[in-house]
Order: C-alpha cells, then sequence, then structure tokens
C-alpha cells in the first residue's frame, strides 16, 4: 500500500505543477495577443506580442509541456485508481479526488485529503 501511495502522490505533484504552470503561464503567454482565442473568446487581452520572446515561450509550454502533462495525467489517474481500491475508497471519493487533478491549485488539496484519508484508514 505504501509504494501505491507515495507513486499517486508524485505524480499528483508532478501533474498539478506542470497544470499551474501551463494554465497559469504558458496559456496567458501563447495567447494574451489580442486575437480571438480557441474560436470560443472573440478577443483576449493584448498583454503579448505575437513572436516575441515570451511568445515563444508560452508556445512551447503549452505545445512540449501540454502534451507531457496530458500523457502524465493519464498516468496519474490509473495511480489514483489503483490507490483507490487498495484503499477502499467510496466511490464518491474516488470521483472527487480524480476531478479535483484537473483544477488547478485544487489538485493539491486533494493530494492532502487523499493521503490523510489514507494514511487514516490504512496502515499505509
Amino acid at each position: 500500500m505504501r509504494a501505491n501511495l507515495r507513486f499517486y502522490q508524485v505524480m499528483a505533484s508532478v501533474v498539478g505543477v506542470l497544470l499551474v504552470v501551463l494554465v497559469l503561464v504558458g496559456v496567458p503567454l501563447a495567447n494574451f495577443d489580442g486575437t480571438p482565442m480557441w474560436g470560443v473568446f472573440p478577443s483576449t487581452p493584448a498583454w503579448i506580442t505575437v513572436g516575441s520572446r515570451p511568445h515563444e515561450i508560452g508556445e512551447f509550454i503549452t505545445s512540449v509541456l501540454g502534451v507531457a502533462h496530458g500523457w502524465l495525467y493519464m498516468i496519474f489517474l490509473v495511480a489514483a485508481f489503483l490507490l483507490s481500491r487498495k484503499a477502499r475508497w467510496p466511490m464518491g471519493f474516488t470521483l472527487v479526488t480524480l476531478l479535483c487533478g484537473t483544477v488547478p491549485l485544487l489538485s493539491f488539496w486533494a493530494e492532502r485529503r487523499a493521503t490523510a484519508r489514507t494514511v487514516a484508514t490504512t496502515d499505509a
């Protein structure tokens, strides 16, 4: 059980950090150039000039780290699910934990909550 918990903690932390960097740094740098975004928003704040160094960094973060985050999130889901079965979490607790992994910063709260529950209810 201890190995499952440690694997879950590492994956939750890595995925959480990547999500924060992606959403709070990469997306604004790549997209806040005053143009429409994703066909959803008619205009974005004009904070970054297209082709500038910050824009290139944002493009790198959203493309490279975004893909890495996507793959690592799938591994996180497997780690969380395996831990949930071993620790016998209720289905509702499991679903909330998995969904919180999609929200920047909330994922860290969910990891602490899941760790505390696992340690309290098992001999992790």
